[in-house]
């Protein structure tokens, strides 16, 4: 199998989408650039045209998702911390665009160090933010969550029908969306939030202590071993592919229309798909590879704590604002999202 350093997927959801509502020929930052969301962004924009700064420190952020962009001469990296404000305004200066995904994810990760979520999610966004408006910035687009719904029954998941949340985690992309609200009106700097719903696709990475279930599971498979499901596996979220997302981050940024400005959109697929339906996928994708995986069955654990049962997101706020129309299903996206673990791993 190939290094994943040395891939390159050349990246266009332009396929999918007429130029006219993609970012091109602009200088635009993105922060945490360096990540899994991140640096698929960075790849798409500079597919485009576009003049990419990434603003990242690493401490999440691989600096193998940067090589097939490092020699671009409309790629500049920035090392820098979004908690350094010296470090926002050098990143910011110049910029039409802001796209912010730097962030600590993982809620068991926020669980265990809340210190230092709160400090990166809500004191570094506060910063990138404001340099952002000090820089009089076109639009600032950030990554919010689905964890802010919290422990709101409902579902679908609505965008105005929110609960409290139950992670550190949670708490601080509320908060988020709390200060951009605040900015939006105090400084008449233009921001949409997009409420990520259990993104999946190349470069997530399946080796960190925090890794997410999808690469979890599918490096499990590729080792032959069984991976682990917490609970009984009934669980269900709305895994969500990442070339949707890059969609709607274009989207978001060009969208004209004053009613879709300053607000905050649900990024899914718009359905559920049980942790055991989910293995279930995966497993059957990879024994078409190798037919040993396939008499691999999961071992349950117990629940963890912070997690809600079920995630579904109602997409229509997104379709009927910013046109967004998510390209890939979960199968579609898994298919997808296989091939590349076989050549990374």
């Amino acid at each position: 199998m190939t290094n994943g350093s040395q891939i390159c997927y050349n990246i266009r959801i332009n396929s999918h989408m007429p130029m006219e509502r993609l970012v091109s020929n602009k200088k635009v930052l993105v922060t945490g650039g360096a990540g899994f969301i991140g640096s698929n962004l960075v790849e798409s924009l500079l597919n485009e045209g576009n003049y990419v700064v990434c603003l990242d420190n690493f401490s999440n952020g691989k600096r193998e998702n940067l090589v097939s962009f490092q020699n671009n001469p409309r790629f500049r990296l920035i090392e820098g911390d979004i908690r350094n404000y010296s470090d926002c305004e050098k990143a910011v200066n110049g910029a039409e665009y802001v796209f912010h995904q730097a962030a600590l994810g993982s809620v068991p990760r926020s669980i265990k160090d809340p210190v230092s979520s709160t400090d990166v999610n809500i004191g570094g966004f506060v910063k990138i933010l404001f340099a952002s408006k000090e820089a009089k910035v076109q639009r600032f687009i950030y990554a919010a969550s689905s964890s802010t719904y919290g422990d709101h029954p409902d579902l679908p998941k609505v965008e105005d029908k929110i609960g409290k949340p139950l992670s550190p985690y949670g708490i601080t992309k509320y908060v988020d969306e709390l200060f951009a609200a605040n900015f939006a009106s105090t400084y008449n700097i233009e921001v949409i939030g997009l409420r990520y719903f259990n993104v999946f696709g190349r470069r997530q990475d399946p080796l960190g202590a925090y890794a997410a279930v999808i690469p979890l599971f599918v490096k499990k498979l590729l080792q032959h071993e069984a991976p682990v499901i917490n609970g009984n596996g009934e669980y269900s979220r709305d895994f969500t592919y990442i070339d949707n997302v890059i969609q709607a981050n274009h989207l978001a940024a060009l969208v004209r229309d004053p009613s879709a400005i300053n607000q905050v959109y649900n990024v899914a697929y718009g359905g559920r798909t049980s942790l055991n339906e989910l293995f279930e996928m995966i497993r059957t994708i990879i024994g078409r590879y190798d037919e040993h995986v396939l008499g691999i069955d999961p071992v349950h654990g117990p629940e963890r704590a912070g997690d809600i049962p079920h995630s579904h997101a109602s997409i229509e706020k997104a379709a009927r604002l910013l046109g967004y129309k998510p390209t890939h299903s979960v199968r579609e996206g898994m298919e997808e999202a296989v091939k590349w673990y076989r050549e990374y791993l």
